[in-house]
């Protein structure tokens, strides 16, 4: 009954996606929501934006087909997920259409984590190591960190939003991670509102993917990461020092390509809020890749995390933490080794690399 349901739900944001897509494509147009071509941007031809505002009610229309029929869910924490996101849907589509100052933003971003929190969403950091009992009950502390969980991811998946599909697929996989673990870590709640996110996804990539008819815009950038965000928190309330990365591998790629660029502006002396063309995306575009093979590449990314992902859920419920350590570890390595190989950091300085070369020259020799 239950994945009958799952599949209904599916089925029905993505139809829902489909239909409603390309009349959100028109009215992006017709109330002047587009994008403009300018010289930090892959496109060349004014393209309409909002296009999150499909996704979004393809996720609460499938949401109120299949709830009526469950009993056995967090009706609380789904009514803070689905009345937060309003919010972060309006302040997004108001930024497409006006594009709002940052200041005003961020007060939606802020009033939309304040929703979840205020409906008994938040980071549980009573269970960490050496902490955990001193914060016990110090709610003042795990609501700054939800609000910061929050409205952080939200504006790292906007960040990766530069090329046709590239936010909705790598979403898409983080989403169908969340929906699979949630059935490794059962939670009915996560699985519903993960299946049908999934489904708006899908139904809208079929306009996104390259050649992308629409943008999703900031309208869907900020709700999917804000949604993701909090199926996360929802998903994994258990908060020791390792299943706190879970999340944190689920959105490996947004999140390490923010880190990588808060740190390439500091390596290089610019503010941490300058615009570049040196995200993960621009690299590989520079590499040489075409704009279809890049957002390819950068999918398999995403599953190599979203692996890890579910490789680290399955050994945490076996009690193997250090090979979960030992995931995580090799994935840092991996991650620094690429971003030196393509240069997203510094086109100039590749200390690991360069050791590695040197190790490479010293067998050489004494062989």
């Amino acid at each position: 009954m239950v994945w009958l349901l799952y599949i209904i739900g599916f089925v029905s944001s993505c139809l829902i996606a489909l239909l409603l897509t390309p009349l959100v494509k028109k009215l992006a147009f017709w109330i002047g929501a587009t994008d403009q071509p300018d010289a930090r941007k892959v496109h060349t031809k004014i393209m309409p934006r909002l296009g999150g505002l499909a996704i979004f009610l393809a996720f609460v229309g499938a949401y109120f087909i299949v709830s009526p029929i469950l009993n056995d869910y967090n009706y609380n924490a789904a009514l803070g997920i689905l009345l937060g996101s309003t919010v972060i849907v309006l302040t997004g589509a108001l930024d497409d259409r006006f594009q709002i100052r940052p200041r005003y933003k961020l007060l939606g971003q802020l009033v939309a984590a304040g929703i979840v929190v205020a409906f008994g969403m938040r980071i549980d950091l009573g269970s960490l190591p050496f902490v955990g009992d001193l914060l016990v009950g110090a709610e003042w502390v795990s609501i700054p960190v939800t609000i910061l969980w929050l409205v952080g991811v939200s504006n790292a998946l906007n960040l990766i939003d530069g090329l046709d599909g590239l936010s909705a697929g790598v979403s898409g996989i983080a989403t169908l991670t969340i929906f699979v673990l949630s059935l490794i870590v059962p939670s009915l709640t996560v699985s519903l509102l993960s299946i049908i996110l999934l489904g708006g996804i899908v139904g809208f990539l079929f306009y996104n993917f390259h050649p992308a008819k629409i943008f999703m815009g900031d309208t869907g950038s900020l709700f999917l990461g804000f949604a993701l965000a909090a199926l996360s928190i929802l998903g994994f309330k258990q908060a020791t020092v390792v299943s706190l990365l879970i999340p944190i591998l689920i959105l490996g790629v947004p999140l390490s390509d923010t880190a990588l660029a808060i740190l390439r502006r500091l390596v290089n002396k610019k503010p941490i809020s300058a615009p570049d063309k040196s995200h993960l995306h621009h690299c590989l575009l520079q590499l040489g890749f075409s704009h279809r093979v890049t957002v390819l590449i950068i999918y398999g990314i995403a599953l190599i995390f979203s692996g890890s992902a579910v490789a680290c859920t399955i050994l945490l419920t076996r009690e193997t933490t250090w090979a979960v350590f030992l995931i995580i570890g090799i994935l840092l390595l991996l991650l620094a080794i690429g971003a030196e190989f393509i240069g997203i950091i510094s086109k100039r300085r590749r200390p690991i690399l360069s050791f590695i070369q040197k190790i490479g020259q010293l067998v050489t020799k004494s062989n």
